[in-house]
């Protein structure tokens, strides 16, 4: 059961679990994680994703989860498309929320909000929506930020439980790549334990300065 409190922003989380690892970061994604979105003043990021893919079984599981979780696993194939991020806080709640905007071609846009939270053991846990999450592990690797996926859990009622890999998307890895001060790239990668890669996310995103404006 989560306890509700907590650091307000993703860098005081990080910067919290990582402990002296956090000194290993390239100072630019340092700098871009220490800024803590207040309620009503979001964070925004707006990029392209060159590579956008699932396999058969993700395309499968991304259409079965679509109605309940919209955005969480896409079950289409596309390329070079734009994406707009925005992380943002809310008053009185410990929860960091980061909604995305995927503008595929020929499509509607897909909408996905996922939040992030700190367990009472002092983990980090990002939740997709109807209760469902991951726990995160956090490791720093030639300066860049990498993320691992340490079991899926259904929250009910305040408590995880945690779901069996079988019947999961699989093992999500994600890396947060710098570029330059203002320039970082993601590659998202979800594996699972029988079917291999199941969805493979790559783009390249900037800061949008304080008004939205690119």
């Amino acid at each position: 059961m989560d306890s509700g409190i907590g650091p307000r922003g993703e860098g005081e989380l990080f910067r919290k679990v990582l402990g002296a690892e956090w000194d290993k970061l390239h100072p630019d994604i340092q700098r871009r994680f220490d800024k803590n979105p207040a309620p009503g003043k979001p964070l925004r990021y707006a990029g392209r994703l060159s590579e956008l893919r699932s396999s058969v079984f993700g395309k499968l599981l991304g259409f079965l989860s679509g109605p309940l979780i919209e955005g969480a696993l896409i079950p289409h194939d596309d390329f070079d498309f734009p994406v707009d991020i925005e992380v943002y806080s809310k008053p009185g709640c410990a929860y960091i929320f980061k909604q995305r905007i995927y503008r595929l071609h020929r499509r509607r846009a897909v909408r996905f909000t996922s939040y992030m939270a700190e367990s009472e053991k002092g983990e980090v846990l990002e939740y997709v929506g109807l209760g469902l999450g991951m726990k995160l592990l956090l490791r720093v690797e030639d300066g860049n930020l990498h993320f691992t996926s340490d079991g899926y859990f259904w929250q009910i009622l305040g408590w995880r439980m945690p779901l069996p890999d079988l019947l999961t998307p699989g093992k999500t890895f994600l890396c947060h790549c710098n570029e330059a001060p203002n320039r970082f790239n993601i590659r998202i990668e979800i594996r699972h334990i029988l079917f291999g890669t199941s969805f493979v996310q790559a783009g390249v995103f900037h800061e949008k300065p304080e008004g939205g404006q690119a």
